[in-house]
């Protein structure tokens, strides 16, 4: 059973422990229960031993897990690696040529929408070159780049539709990407302090989040992201903020592991806007100005439907969040139980569906990331049917009512919790008149003349 490998502290420096080898051939673990801690991730533990207790959120909130025993929460545990034994094992023919139809589809779909953009300077050319690079480049990020990068289609032993062979088209790098996303990200899903991808490190979308000044202009900074958003996620994948922050605590190999990242990051952008702002462009002769707007009204349009896809399946309503000592012993019944709880689907189409790259199945996705997209629908109501069966609420809903509820979160949580005896806009007030306060003695210190 493979989850995502974990991240490990060891003294002070900070090493990569990769359990599952993505070209391994699945194997089922039928009594891998029988171990002290699961056999593929040893950070897991397994049923038994001192019972768990789930006590609330150190905010008052209930905790998300207080309503099922510990025999309940194993045995959803057991089903869920049934499920998974059955899809991995009968992995085959019709998923590879799923995925090698995709891939085609997506090529030809670029080609043709590029050879169109040599007349750009014609209106209706303009239009239906752009929508279909459009159309390509959500294709080949969505159900094709992310996917390949988790793993999903290893078991092909394709050189060409592998996770370590795979260069998408997105600013950062593939291998920096799996770092943050299927190893920090899938491991600690909505884990206070462990996931950053609870907001990116720049937006509040929980009560439980630290509330600070910076976050009175997220509402503005969500939008921003979005439509810039794979060079957002490249400054992520980084740790920009916190290695620039910190940048005199880290060690010099610390320092240097980031620079070369930087360097990497670096060249992965030039060789995108070589790409898209130049070489198409140029090829376009009397085409080009129209062409370059071509390029980034298509990446503009891709960054804005990527963004909204995921935050969709993160940030609604009705999504948990958990404490970060909560999950210290978990088990492997608590980690799936977390990926449900932590997770939403979008309702829609097929072609809604293959257009989120199977993320529309944000749970499914959470439970087996590195199981084929194209079965992640088939499995959908055997999930739904398990949880609704636990009284566990599967959150779902049309894309535009999710990214509604995530928009409207994204502007109260702008604000600070209220406090007893406090609105929030009083506490806001406060922070200000004590930054205020904190920088005015700053400056008169600074200023006071010598006696020497």
């Amino acid at each position: 059973m493979t989850l995502a490998p974990e991240r490990h502290h060891v003294a002070d420096a900070t090493v990569d422990r990769i359990d599952i080898d993505p070209r391994a051939l699945h194997v089922s673990e039928a009594t891998h229960v029988a171990a002290t801690h699961h056999e593929l991730n040893s950070r897991l533990s397994v049923a038994g031993g001192e019972e768990r207790t789930h006590p609330p959120k150190h905010s008052g909130r209930p905790n998300p897990m207080a309503g099922l025993t510990n025999e309940e929460i194993e045995g959803i545990g057991r089903e869920l690696d049934a499920l998974r034994a059955e899809v991995m094992d009968s992995r085959g023919a019709r998923d590879a040529a799923y995925i090698r139809r995709v891939i085609k589809i997506q090529r030809g779909l670029e080609i043709g929408s590029r050879v169109v953009l040599l007349f750009s300077r014609n209106k209706f050319a303009w239009v239906a070159g752009t929508a279909g690079l459009s159309l390509a480049k959500i294709l080949e990020n969505m159900e094709i780049g992310h996917n390949v990068l988790h793993g999903q289609w290893d078991w092909m032993r394709d050189p060409k539709i592998h996770s370590t062979t795979w260069d998408w088209d997105m600013a950062s790098p593939a291998k920096q990407w799996q770092a943050s996303h299927n190893v920090l990200h899938h491991t600690y899903t909505n884990v206070l302090g462990r996931d950053n991808d609870l907001g990116y490190g720049l937006l509040r979308v929980d009560e439980d989040q630290k509330w600070e000044l910076f976050h009175l202009g997220q509402p503005l900074w969500h939008l921003i992201n979005a439509m810039f958003f794979e060079y957002g996620i490249a400054a992520y994948d980084l740790e920009l903020r916190g290695n620039l922050q910190n940048w005199d605590e880290l060690s010099d190999a610390d320092k240097a592991t980031f620079k070369a990242n930087v360097r990497e990051m670096l060249s992965k952008i030039r060789k995108q806007c070589t790409k898209d702002y130049l070489l198409h462009p140029a090829l376009s002769g009397p085409s080009f100005v129209p062409t370059l707007l071509a390029n980034f009204t298509a990446n503009t349009i891709r960054n804005l439907w990527s963004n909204t896809v995921i935050i969709c399946g993160h940030f609604p309503d009705g999504i948990d969040t958990f404490e970060t000592d909560s999950i210290e012993g978990e088990t492997r019944g608590e980690w799936y139980l977390r990926q449900m709880l932590g997770s939403g689907n979008i309702s829609g189409s097929a072609f809604t569906h293959v257009m989120t790259g199977n993320l529309s199945h944000q749970i499914e996705h959470h439970l087996f990331p590195d199981m084929p997209s194209n079965r992640y629908g088939e499995i959908a109501p055997r999930i739904r049917e398990l949880m609704e069966r636990h009284d566990l609420h599967y959150v779902t809903g049309p894309i535009v009512k999710q990214a509604y509820q995530v928009y409207r979160k994204v502007c109260r949580l702008a604000l600070p919790n209220e406090e007893p005896g406090r609105t929030r806009w009083s506490v806001v007030r406060g922070e200000l008149a004590r930054v205020a306060k904190r920088k005015g003695a700053a400056r008169t210190k600074r200023h006071l003349p010598s006696t020497a």
